[in-house]
């Protein structure tokens, strides 16, 4: 069924839950999937953290699919799919936060369309997290730049891996998203990993590993 484009197309969409109960954990992760993919897929690097104190959290787009447009299309291309995205994150942190969960003990990861709404979340909505993870992805828009954005991350720490070859990341836009983030006052570490294609690596896992570290 065609979704109305004036809608809020990915209001309602299920969340997939899996690690600690809210009650016993000690932090929280919000896994973004990527286009064509499922809340499950991303859910399954739940198993690969082998982290049972942390509540994963991961919303389902719909029809699979965050905004229909590449991510360095014009942000009014990609409405109003894009806002939608962003309020689902949001609205996860604010079900976290009233339930004694703080932004500061949360982090925000996301695979290829995932990543590039996380790390726009992030830059948007700019405060201490616990983390912002981004495999493969990058800022959204036709321009970025760090005068588009405004406020302070507060020494979050920011995780921007991708390879050098990747077919739907530019190299350019990896690089003008660490400077956006470091300009928002992010602690930053981009991972360039030569000839790696559209994928997440091990390396990529063990700094992801290092930032949930931090906030426990």
């Amino acid at each position: 069924m065609a979704i109305d484009p004036g809608s809020d197309p990915h209001r309602g969409q299920p969340v997939l839950q899996a690690g600690a109960g809210l009650a016993a954990a000690r932090a929280a992760m919000i896994m973004v999937h990527g286009r064509g993919a499922s809340a499950a897929d991303i859910l399954s690097l739940a198993e690969i953290f082998q982290r049972n104190d942390i509540i994963y959290l991961a919303p389902q787009a719909a029809d699979s699919t965050w905004y229909p447009y590449r991510f360095f299309e014009p942000v009014g291309r990609n409405e109003p799919y894009l806002s939608s995205a962003l309020r689902v994150i949001g609205g996860l942190l604010r079900w976290l936060g009233e339930r004694n969960m703080p932004p500061e003990k949360v982090v925000i990861l996301g695979f290829s369309q995932g990543a590039c709404l996380a790390l726009e979340f992030a830059a948007r909505e700019p405060r201490r997290y616990g983390g912002v993870i981004g495999f493969s992805g990058g800022l959204i828009g036709a321009n970025v730049a760090p005068a588009a954005y405004s406020g302070f991350l507060n020494a979050t720490p920011v995780l921007i891996g991708c390879g050098d070859t990747d077919p739907h990341i530019p190299l350019a836009r990896v690089r003008e998203t660490t400077e956006v983030m470091r300009a928002l006052g992010a602690a930053v570490t981009e991972r360039i990993y030569p000839g790696l294609g559209h994928t997440i690596n091990e390396d990529e896992i063990s700094h992801a590993l290092a930032v949930l570290n931090t906030i426990m």
